[in-house]
Order: C-alpha cells, then sequence, then structure tokens
C-alpha cells in the first residue's frame, strides 16, 4: 500500500515461502486471505526486548514456542472505526469486508490470550500505553 514504508515487508515468491517453513525458519507465520504472511526468528541482541505486531494466530504460536512473552492485544475503538481505516489506506471493498469479519470472528480470542488490551484510538495515546507496558514489565 503507498502509505506503508517500503521496509514493512519483505515479498518472496509461494516457493520460497515454503521453504522457509520447511526450515521452521519462522517465530509464526500463516496464510491469511489467500496469502501467506510470517515472522522470521528474531536474532535481538542479549538485553533487547523484540516487539511484533501480528494477529492473532501468529500471537498463539509465539505464545506456544515462547511462553514468557506478552501478548498485547490492540484494537480499534470501534467496527466502524476500523472500516473507515481501511477505506483510508485504499484496500478494496472485497478486501474490508474480509478483514472486518476476520476481525470480528478473532477479537474474542484475542482478548482471551492477551496479557493486555490497548484501544487505539489515538495512535500517539495508544504508542504510548504500549511503551508503558513494556516498561513495566522491563522494571519487573
Amino acid at each position: 500500500r503507498p502509505s506503508e514504508s517500503p521496509y514493512a515487508y519483505r515479498f518472496v515468491d509461494r516457493q520460497t515461502f515454503e521453504a522457509n517453513i520447511e526450515a521452521d525458519g519462522f517465530l509464526e507465520w500463516v496464510e491469511f486471505l489467500g496469502s501467506y504472511y510470517g515472522t522470521p526468528l528474531p536474532t535481538a541482541p542479549e538485553g533487547s526486548d523484540v516487539l511484533f505486531e501480528i494477529e492473532v494466530q501468529g500471537a498463539q504460536a509465539v505464545k506456544a514456542r515462547f511462553p514468557d512473552s506478552i501478548l498485547i492485544f490492540v484494537e480499534p475503538p470501534s467496527r466502524a472505526d476500523q472500516e473507515a481505516r481501511l477505506r483510508s489506506r485504499g484496500d478494496s471493498e472485497e478486501n474490508i469486508a474480509k478483514r472486518l469479519r476476520k476481525a470480528e470472528a478473532e477479537e474474542d480470542i484475542g482478548h482471551q490470550i492477551a496479557d493486555h488490551i490497548v484501544v487505539n484510538d489515538t495512535l500517539e495515546r495508544a504508542v504510548s500505553e504500549v511503551a508503558g507496558i513494556v516498561e513495566r514489565y522491563r522494571g519487573a
């Protein structure tokens, strides 16, 4: 999408992605709305935090692999706000409908598995709240 950083994603063909699945090269991966998405295994320096923006199924995989991970479920203030955000970033009507249905289906799961829930009503406030949660765990 035009509004996203060119560094937000690394695109590979389906065969390359599937080979990486077989090699256990992902922290988590999912087939979502007909496309593969995955997070490569991180190699963070000792003492560093690793923060991922992933969907619910991926979060479940991370928690299964790293039980001490902290899950923060970030949700829109309303489904109407979420729909408006999808429209503003240029998603197709079909994609908007699919994403809204998926969000509706996953919201309860997100609430159940999350250690914390953050409402993304304004970006600055939500980022501040997530940063505060991370800081509290650093101090623990």
